[in-house]
């Protein structure tokens, strides 16, 4: 392991001042963590789950098992490689609140004595993440720090966040100052400059940084293969999709689903907007819905109308479920369950396991894509299969990404100016692709541009 930790050397010179290291998603989309040694202080971003495996989604309950199953298992990241690490952990810094970025905290954290450092939303999620924990104690402080704030971590290290946007509120860009140079953390991100619960990214605090001089860019590949959508969309085009689609069958005297990813704030401030002026009430279900959006709502983030409701536990949906199919015309539910995921509440409502039975002309709007592969794609045919089979009439992929596009990337690289390049968030093909990009941008694979595996380290000299 030492080998694969030491393999990838920039300059000869002996004296070695940074080193990045991948523990995971560097050969997969999910279970993120990263470390960044900077003398004998180590900082680590992020500790997610790969969503992709054991059926793992935003409703499923891993807080009862243990992390060394985990890890066999492929869902959270390998760290007992940081044993091998010689330096002291002086932060473990999250760039947002998605699963794959925090899912694994209460599974890791403790064994590090350090502090758990986010934007306050994300705070508050790592915090529920812990609280629900029933393996291990996790003490270690939770900080908050706003977008556009900064925390001293050491003598040589201060973190910064940069405002970002993503697919949930309050994501940011991790920034390292140290003696060595900077160290961007970008995962994950888009240019959206038209939502409403986020603002736009910091350009001018991107563009500054990139100015000063950016040591190495450590960023997402996840859409850079995509060259059709090169430059992603607004959220302010899927509020338009999703009132063009919602609109007619709001008013008609049948049923109303509508489901998306629980944490995708934005698009459920889209969702009851565009549902508040109807005469249906808006039903927010799920353990995820509950969770993500009653932490946003109470961090006034997320600003439901008087019409809405949000239920959690499978008593109050059940009661709630019930009480929607008895007077379907006015209620709109608002699930989780757009992978089609067996156990999650729209599939489980598409098989008749619950108190709810769809109907002809009942209307379903999935506002999210398949995340490809092929469990995903063959769980969501079943499941629109069985809603059409009931008579139900489908509006599917009513949604823009929260992934950068090609475009985006190269107008990012033009910002930063990073001298190193270590594409992650995604597997090999990815990881190329982006690799490629910046080929073309007059970076070249194997010398500026770092492509890593699971388990390796890019180890940087700065004394020349």
């Amino acid at each position: 392991m030492i080998e694969d930790l030491k393999q990838l050397i920039i300059q000869e010179d002996e004296t070695m001042t940074v080193e990045v290291i991948a523990i995971g998603g560097y050969e997969e989309v999910g279970r993120n963590m990263t470390a960044v040694k900077v003398g004998e202080d180590v900082v680590i971003f992020d500790m997610g789950i790969h969503l992709d495996r054991i059926n793992i989604h935003e409703d499923t309950d891993i807080d009862r098992m243990h992390s060394l199953d985990l890890i066999e298992r492929g869902v959270i990241p390998d760290d007992t490689l940081m044993k091998e690490v010689d330096g002291k952990v002086k932060g473990i810094v999250f760039s947002h609140g998605h699963l794959d970025h925090i899912g694994a905290v209460a599974k890791l954290a403790h064994r590090y004595d350090a502090p758990l450092i986010g934007s306050p939303y994300t705070a508050a999620l790592v915090q529920k993440q812990i609280k629900g924990e029933r393996k291990f104690k996790v003490n270690n402080p939770i900080k908050s720090l706003n977008p556009g704030g900064k925390m001293k971590l050491s003598k040589d290290i201060t973190l910064e966040f940069v405002q970002a946007t993503h697919s949930i509120p309050q994501a940011v860009f991790p920034v390292l100052h140290t003696p060595e140079g900077i160290i961007v953390y970008a995962l994950d991100f888009k240019f959206d400059n038209h939502q409403k619960v986020s603002p736009p990214p910091n350009y001018k605090r991107l563009k500054e940084l990139g100015r000063k001089g950016v040591l190495t860019l450590i960023v997402e590949s996840t859409n850079v293969k995509n060259t059709t959508e090169v430059k992603t969309y607004s959220e302010r085009v899927a509020r338009n999709i999703l009132e063009d689609l919602m609109r007619g069958p709001l008013y008609e005297k049948t049923g109303m689903i509508v489901t998306t990813f629980s944490s995708h704030v934005e698009r459920i401030q889209a969702i009851a907007d565009i549902a508040k002026k109807s005469h249906r009430e808006i039903l927010f279900l799920g353990r995820s819905m509950e969770r993500f959006c009653g932490i946003a709502q109470s961090q006034g983030i997320l600003k439901l109308p008087k019409n809405a409701s949000i239920h959690g536990s499978p008593k109050a949906i059940n009661r709630a479920l019930m009480k929607a199919d008895e007077a379907r015309d006015k209620y709109l539910l608002v699930t989780t369950g757009h992978q089609g995921e067996p156990d999650a509440l729209l599939p489980r409502i598409a098989s008749g396991k619950t108190p709810y039975n769809v109907k002809k002309g009942d209307n379903i709007v999935i506002s999210a894509p398949i995340i490809p592969n092929p469990t995903n794609a063959a769980n969501r045919h079943i499941m629109e299969r069985r809603l059409k089979s009931s008579g139900a009439r489908i509006y599917s992929e009513a949604h823009v990404s929260g992934h950068a596009g090609r475009e985006d990337h190269r107008d990012f690289i033009r910002m930063l100016k990073p001298q190193h390049i270590i594409p992650a968030h995604g597997d090999l093909s990815m990881l190329s692709a982006y690799g490629e990009l910046a080929e073309e941008e007059g970076y070249r694979i194997g010398k500026n541009v770092h492509i890593l595996r699971n388990a390796q380290a890019q180890v940087f000299n700065t004394a020349n």
